[in-house]
């Protein structure tokens, strides 16, 4: 069992940045992929980004190219994703999860097993 538990979200203007934080707990692997969803009200989660620490890969949904920066620390076994010219069309609540089936980098969420509780952004204009 993988736990994990985001941090980070919040209120900011168009235009700010913000760092999400997610802190993983249980059996943990360097081998997972890991990953960030986001889901806004009336939408389907959409994949935002990934990384892999153990071939050391990152993959971006092509909305978020340029302003996000998905990375980890493994040794606090924490995922980060840093935001960057935040938009509106950002606002949702936005997942971490992790994958220890898929040995690469995974950017649907049926390839991951564990999920945390989501943190909310919000973007205002």
């Amino acid at each position: 069992q993988v736990q994990l538990v985001e941090s980070g979200g919040g209120l900011v203007q168009a235009g700010g940045s913000l760092r999400l934080s997610c802190a993983a707990s249980g059996r943990t692997s360097s081998s997972y992929t890991m990953g960030w969803f986001r889901q806004a009200p009336g939408k389907e989660r959409e994949f935002v980004a990934a990384i892999w620490w153990i071939g050391v890969g990152t993959v971006y949904a092509d909305s978020v190219k340029g302003r996000f920066t998905i990375s980890g620390d493994y040794a606090k076994n924490t995922l980060y994703l840093q935001m960057n010219s935040l938009k509106p069309e950002d606002s949702a609540v936005y997942y971490c999860a992790a994958s220890p089936r898929i040995r690469g980098l995974a950017t649907t969420g049926d390839a991951y097993d564990y999920w945390g509780q989501g943190t909310q952004v919000t973007v205002y204009s």
